[in-house]
C-alpha cells in the first residue's frame, strides 16, 4: 500500500485529482486512530493529513478556533484550557475503546465522525461547533463553506454534510470551529439504587427541569465509571460555584420522590466519572467483545436493553445522554448479534445502531452503520455521487459497495 502524506492544502488536491485520474481508491485518515470503524476498504493507497497540523488561528475574545485536519484534539484542548475555554460538545475519545490508547484522535476526524460526548444533550453535536472548512471533494476539487462568524450559512450547509460522513465526501484540510468558556465549578448528583425504567424518569425529569443540567447518565449494578459504581443515576450540573450548590440541592428536593440514596461528586471526581462515560471505558475490556452504539428515544431504552438481554447473555451496557444513547458490550460473536440489536431498536419505531467495535472479519459480514430506508438510501447516494462520483474517498466504508 502506497502511502501519500501532502503537506500544504494543494498537494491534497493534486493527490486526490491524480486519484480521479487513475480511478484509484484512497483510504483518507488524519491520524488513523479510528480506523477500525466501519467496513474494511480494499484500497490500494492511504492519503494521510496527518502532516496538515497546528493551530493556525486562535481568537479567546472572538470565541473560535482553526486547525488543519491533523491537530491532535488534545494539542488544542491544551490551547483552549490555559484560556480556560473548551470544546463545549466534549468530544470523545474512541482510542480507550478501540486500541485501549488515549489521545491519538485529531480534529479532522472528529468532525469528519462527528464525535460527541456526554455534553451534547445540552451543548449540541460536533457538527453545530463547525463554522467552516476548506475541503477537496472526490472530484478533486477544492471547496469551502462557511467562515469565522456564527452566522454565515446562505444555500446548502455543507458543514451539516460533510460531518458525520466518515471521510466519504470530502478531505478536510482547513477547520474553523467555535468554542466556549468552561465552566468554573461541575458537580454531579448520584443517585443510587435505581432500575433501568425508574432512572430514565429520573433523567427525564432532571432535564426538563429550571436547574440547567449539562449531562446525565445511568450505569447499571455491577458497572462503574470513575469512583462510581452502579447502580447510580448521575446527573452533571456546570457553572459558577454558587449557582452550582444552590441547583444541586434545588434539583436534589426535587428528586427525591424517586427513591434512592442521593449524594454528589465534585472536582475531579466528577470529571473522571465523566470522561471515562464520554470515551466508553466501563465496556472497553476486555477486548474481543463487540461494542455497539444505540442512538434511540430515551424513555425506549429500557425496553430495548431488556429486548436484548433476554436473549444475549453477559450483556453490559449504560445510558447516556439522559437514556438517548445506550452503549453496549456483547459476547463474541460471528454476526455480533446484529439480528437481536437491530430487531430490538426497530421495535422502538425509530432509532439506529452502529456497531463500533468488532473484529474486521465481523465489520465485513455485518453493516456497521444502520441500514438507511429506501428513501433515506437513494437520497445519500445521489449525495455521495455529486462529491465523489467515482467512489475515491473511503470506498464501502460505510455502504457496501459505495
Amino acid at each position: 500500500m502506497t502511502t501519500l502524506r501532502p503537506d500544504t492544502a494543494a498537494q491534497v488536491q493534486d493527490a486526490i485529482a491524480w486519484a480521479v485520474s487513475e480511478e484509484a481508491p484512497l483510504e483518507v485518515v488524519s491520524r488513523a486512530s479510528k480506523r477500525a470503524v466501519g467496513r474494511s476498504m480494499q484500497t490500494g493507497h492511504t492519503l494521510d493529513l496527518s502532516a496538515l497540523s497546528g493551530i493556525g488561528l486562535y481568537e479567546p475574545e472572538e470565541l473560535i478556533c482553526q486547525a488543519g485536519p491533523g491537530t491532535p484534539v488534545a494539542e488544542i484542548e491544551a490551547a483552549l484550557a490555559e484560556q480556560r475555554q473548551m470544546l463545549a460538545f466534549e468530544p470523545m475519545d474512541l482510542g480507550p475503546l478501540l486500541t485501549g490508547e488515549a489521545g491519538r484522535g485529531s480534529i479532522g476526524g472528529l468532525f469528519a465522525c462527528n464525535l460527541a460526548g456526554p455534553r451534547r444533550v445540552k451543548a449540541g453535536a460536533a457538527r453545530d461547533h463547525l463554522l467552516g472548512f476548506t475541503a477537496v471533494t472526490g472530484r478533486g476539487e477544492t471547496v469551502k463553506s462557511g467562515g469565522r462568524v456564527v452566522k454565515n450559512v446562505t444555500g446548502y450547509d455543507l458543514s451539516k454534510i460533510v460531518t458525520g460522513s466518515w471521510g466519504t465526501l470530502a478531505a478536510f484540510t482547513d477547520l474553523t470551529f467555535k468554542v466556549l468558556p468552561a465552566p468554573e465549578h461541575e458537580a454531579t448528583l448520584v443517585v443510587n439504587g435505581l432500575d433501568d425504567d425508574t432512572a430514565v424518569r429520573v433523567m427525564s425529569a432532571a432535564m426538563g427541569s429550571p436547574h440547567e443540567v449539562s449531562s446525565a447518565a445511568y450505569l447499571p449494578i455491577g458497572l462503574g465509571a470513575g469512583e462510581v459504581a452502579g447502580p447510580a443515576t448521575c446527573i452533571r450540573l456546570e457553572g459558577f460555584g454558587p449557582s452550582v450548590a444552590a441547583r444541586a440541592a434545588a434539583l436534589e428536593a426535587d428528586l427525591a420522590g424517586f427513591g434512592g440514596t442521593q449524594g454528589a461528586v465534585e472536582g475531579y471526581q466528577s470529571r473522571d466519572l465523566w470522561r471515562a462515560l464520554r470515551d466508553v471505558e466501563p465496556l472497553a475490556a476486555p477486548f474481543d467483545r463487540p461494542v455497539w452504539r444505540l442512538s434511540l428515544p430515551p424513555m425506549a431504552g429500557p425496553s430495548v436493553v431488556l429486548a436484548i438481554r433476554s436473549v444475549v447473555e453477559g450483556a453490559d451496557y449504560y445510558y447516556d445522554w439522559a437514556g438517548g444513547l445506550v452503549w453496549l458490550a456483547l459476547p463474541p460473536a460471528a454476526d455480533a448479534h446484529a439480528g437481536t440489536v437491530r430487531g430490538a431498536v426497530a421495535g422502538a419505531s425509530t432509532g439506529h445502531a452502529t456497531l463500533i467495535r468488532a473484529d474486521e472479519a465481523v465489520r465485513a459480514a455485518v453493516a456497521p452503520f444502520q441500514p438507511q430506508d429506501p428513501g433515506v438510501a437513494a437520497l445519500s447516494a445521489r449525495i455521495k455521487t455529486s462529491f465523489d462520483p467515482l467512489g475515491i474517498l473511503n470506498p464501502g466504508r460505510m455502504t457496501a459497495g459505495v
